[in-house]
């Protein structure tokens, strides 16, 4: 899986003189935080809300409130952008980004290709990506196996017995510990005793078997 797989590829943007006060109104427009700045086509820059909240005078400031509107209206993203942004190509594994964004306490990363601006991924994406990997938004159950280190072929005979019983797939995850391994099936069925009865009978430990996205 990678970045391009789950980064919002319509980008809104703005460009270094565009007014704070606009770049406002356009993230509310749009219900976003954070706009990356262009210029002939480049990313030079972000700015985010919490880039324009630090920006604004205090609430103890002297300043009247002609005198904060009048400062406000003359500052333009240029002022206050981030200019040293963080990037991410689309080629970039999804785990990539994840890292580069927690080593960096950071929420988004534009995406370039060969320097031109073709996304942007954030932690809304990240989330996103997660439900999806998981097969949470199909529903059905989700059973949790625990499996000794020394056996194999373990996803092999599980998903036979699932397959014997026209049980499909919809995800699998292993979970590796130093005591041993949990695999994760998540099964579009929602005969969550009948599967945990399924494996227990072929001498499997089920750690849970639950239903997803219950509505």
């Amino acid at each position: 899986m990678s970045v391009s797989d789950f980064m919002t590829k319509k980008v809104v943007t703005v460009t270094p003189g565009t007014p704070v006060f606009d770049a406002i109104d356009v993230m509310k427009a749009h219900n976003i935080h954070r706009l990356p700045v262009v210029e002939e086509g480049h990313l030079i820059g972000l700015i985010t809300e919490g880039v324009i909240q630090s920006a604004l005078p205090s609430k103890a400031t002297s300043l009247s409130v002609y005198e904060l509107n009048y400062l406000i209206n003359k500052t333009k993203v240029s002022d206050i952008m981030i200019k040293d942004v963080l990037t991410i190509q689309p080629t970039a594994l999804l785990e990539d980004a994840i890292a580069k964004m927690r080593t960096n306490s950071v929420a988004v990363l534009p995406v370039l290709d060969n320097g031109n601006l073709v996304g942007i991924i954030t932690n809304n994406d990240i989330f996103d990506a997660f439900l999806k990997i998981t097969g949470y938004h199909e529903g059905g159950t989700r059973i949790s196996v625990n499996i000794s280190k020394d056996k194999s072929g373990v996803i092999a005979d599980l998903s036979k017995i699932l397959a014997d019983h026209q049980m499909s797939i919809s995800t699998i995850v292993v979970n590796r510990k130093a005591d041993g391994t949990i695999v994760e099936f998540q099964v579009v069925s929602k005969q969550v005793i009948k599967i945990r009865e399924l494996f227990e009978d072929a001498g499997y430990q089920v750690v849970d078997a639950v239903l997803t996205n219950v509505k």
